[in-house]
């Protein structure tokens, strides 16, 4: 599996839920708020992340269904 620099698994952290490295901030919300038509922009200035962060979940969240799918 690919290296991930911005997301991690911590079972201490939303209870092991994938997050932005170093926040709270699930995976799964930044994919949300792009299915809500939120950008790259936006999602920046929201919550104050980096683009390289906000690609880096998105990355992660689609090696993710690309397991599933082989599995």
């Amino acid at each position: 599996m690919e290296e991930f620099k911005w997301v991690e698994i911590n079972p201490e952290i939303c209870s092991g839920k994938p997050v932005v490295k170093g926040t709270r901030i699930p995976v799964k919300i930044i994919l949300e708020l792009f299915a809500n038509g939120w950008t790259i922009e936006d999602i920046e200035e929201e919550y104050d992340l980096t683009e390289e962060q906000i690609k880096d979940s998105i990355r992660f969240a689609s090696q993710m269904l690309e397991k599933v799918r082989l599995s």
